[in-house]
């Protein structure tokens, strides 16, 4: 049998699809494995090259493959969908990353480790009792709107509706209504104390990284984006330049152009959502700073803040930091604070 130099490896739950080919792409082996039999199949192969998709799990399954001597590069599915011939299965997914992993112009997503994975789970799960939080109050707003109570937009206005639950003698609600109402009250107030504590998990995990303490100092940038970064951003140094980051961020004009005219529109909004949310807020931050202190000394912000609106201006704002973020982290710098406000 040929030697295999190139494997296509559709992963899944528990059934996986291999695809390999030779030195001339003749196909060598295609076969349908089981979960268990995966690591004693590559086991028996010489060292080659893994294709795998970025998706769930393909982070264990690179680290496993690299430990056994292979050179594994994951792909994003967008990049790999044009190589599928016809159909969709197993096979013709096999087939096309095979296809996919050996052009010279794919884009690689590095392999994270398991620390990096650790502190964006943390992320996402925090981000997920977030969006359970705001489900709740809407839930309880609603329910009590229902009954012709409205309270103030806010916090203070969610606590109000929780006093009048609490409140037996208060004979606007039916018991059958002030029953549901407190059993979402109940998880209302579990869950911001899980919040609570994924923040000092999250703030302990950057204060134990010399990365994101350094992303610290750059304005806009706090422990969550700090964090965020490190985690999401493998290897820095795969990225170019710094427009080639914001523009993975998604925070850099949407293009349609042709016949050499150009024509640019709003962001593109690709890549992290996360990461790009967090960006948007820490540079509003910086706006609303720069408002009641004056903009007097920033003054690209101040012309910038001068002919366009505020939220156009935190885009621009957060274009920059991004850019700052990447040179930092590639180059190991740290920040240095402008001339204009060392003063």
């Amino acid at each position: 049998m040929q030697t295999v130099t190139t494997i296509g490896f559709d992963i899944a739950k528990s059934v996986f699809q291999v695809h390999g080919v030779d030195t001339i792409g003749q196909v060598v082996i295609r076969r349908q494995l089981k979960r268990r039999h995966v690591l004693a199949f590559f086991e028996k192969l010489p060292p080659c090259l893994v294709g795998i998709e970025a998706c769930a799990s393909s982070h264990h399954w690179s680290r496993e493959l690299q430990a056994l001597g292979h050179t594994v590069r994951l792909m994003a599915p967008a990049y790999v969908k044009p190589y599928v011939k016809r159909q969709k299965n197993d096979m013709a997914d096999a087939e096309a990353i095979c296809e996919a992993v050996a052009r010279a112009n794919m884009r690689f997503v590095p392999t994270k480790n398991p620390e990096q994975q650790s502190c964006l789970m943390l992320h996402r799960t925090r981000h997920l009792f977030i969006r359970q939080q705001t489900a709740l109050i809407n839930s309880i707003r609603a329910h009590f709107a229902e009954f012709g109570i409205v309270a103030p937009v806010g916090r203070k206005g969610v606590t109000e509706l929780l006093r009048v639950v609490a409140d037996p003698n208060d004979k606007r609600l039916p018991e059958a209504a002030r029953a549901c109402l407190a059993a979402l009250g109940t998880q209302l107030l579990a869950l911001k104390e899980q919040i609570l504590e994924f923040d000092r998990m999250i703030l302990t995990w950057h204060r134990s990284n010399q990365t994101s303490k350094r992303l610290h100092y750059i304005p806009g940038v706090g422990p969550m984006l700090a964090t965020a970064l490190v985690a999401s951003v493998a290897d820095p140094r795969t990225f170019r330049s710094g427009r080639n980051f914001s523009a993975w961020i998604g925070l850099v004009p949407k293009q349609h152009s042709s016949g050499g005219k150009e024509r640019l529109g709003s962001i593109s909004k690709q890549g992290d959502r996360y990461l790009r949310s967090l960006f948007v807020a820490g540079a509003l931050a910086v706006i609303r700073y720069a408002k009641i202190h004056g903009t007097g000394h920033r003054p690209w912000l101040t012309a910038l803040l001068g002919r366009r609106p505020t939220k156009v201006a935190a885009i621009a704002l957060a274009n920059k930091i991004a850019r700052m973020a990447w040179a930092m982290m590639a180059k190991g710098e740290r920040y240095k604070q402008p001339a204009a406000l060392a003063r």
